[in-house]
């Protein structure tokens, strides 16, 4: 057990942001990664040219990385926005429009999860209205998901760092989650436990992990507090990753850290280079 039996992925959209997008593949390789994750690159735009998306499969094949995980199109992320399924009209919309542009790229990669971040209470929306919206978004998603064998993600962020964001517990994911599998009857729809936000957010995490380990599509993981990588704040992140493996979870852990002020290819001396390639 430990840190060694895991299979884990490098989130580029938070390592190795030092480089541009398209070195960053090949940055993980050379750091021993084979596995890798990203937040939808194209902030500005749900859906990029195709020779954008053609350059970014050329990045990921020649460095002989997989991409395992895709967020939909989030709005401003890093930013002040953490979504847009739930944000009626404009960015409504844009998620629409990502939807089968993000799908289809996820085909053409291998990638069988992809991500979707409900988005902020908006001001002056009611909040039943953004539920309603959101649901009808995630059908949506689910089924774009099912189309290319992947499963769809709802997170749970914390609320110090994302205060407007609705779903900042377990159970507030977990019942969104129960609410899209109902409505499509496809049973794709999964938890993305991340072990740092819900820390930040007072979560017993054993607890967790014994309730939803079972809903749990994947897991990211990052030390608290600071966010910065396994062994520079308190959590037991070691031993919690063996409660989810004792708990059934098989899947990939997303490394979704802050190197701190040091070169991203230098953040990972806490885990053996033989433990780094995905198997």
């Amino acid at each position: 057990m430990g840190y060694p039996d895991q299979r884990f992925d490098v989130n580029l959209s938070i390592l190795f942001t030092e480089l541009p997008l398209l070195e960053r593949p090949a940055a993980a390789a050379a750091a021993g990664f084979t596995a890798v994750e990203l937040w939808w690159p194209w902030i500005e735009t749900p859906t990029p040219p195709q020779a954008e998306l053609d350059a970014l499969k050329k990045a990921l094949d020649d460095a002989g990385t997989h991409l395992v995980g895709l967020n939909f199109y989030a709005g401003q992320l890093p930013g002040p926005d953490r979504g847009a399924l739930s944000v009626p009209g404009e960015e409504s919309d844009r998620f629409r429009a990502n939807i089968e542009v993000a799908a289809d790229f996820a085909a053409s990669v291998g990638c069988t999860a992809l991500n979707a971040l409900y988005g902020n209470r908006i001001e002056g929306a009611d909040p039943q209205v953004q539920d309603a919206l959101a649901l009808e978004n995630l059908v949506l998603a689910a089924r774009a998901a099912d189309r290319v064998g992947a499963i769809l993600l709802v997170e749970a962020l914390n609320k110090p760092e994302s205060p407007l964001y609705p779903l900042v517990s377990a159970p507030a994911a977990i019942e969104v989650v129960d609410r899209v599998n109902a409505a499509t009857g496809l049973g794709n729809a999964k938890f993305l436990l991340d072990l740092y936000h819900l820390s930040m957010n007072g979560e017993d995490l054993s607890q967790v992990i014994k309730a939803y380990a079972a809903k749990t599509g994947h897991v990211q993981i990052a030390d608290n507090p600071g966010r910065g990588a396994p062994g520079t704040g308190s959590l037991p992140l070691e031993r919690l990753l063996d409660e989810l493996k004792d708990a059934g979870y098989t899947g990939r852990v997303g490394l979704e850290y802050k190197p701190g002020d040091r070169p991203s290819a230098e953040a990972f001396d806490w885990l053996p280079e033989t433990a780094r390639a995905d198997r």
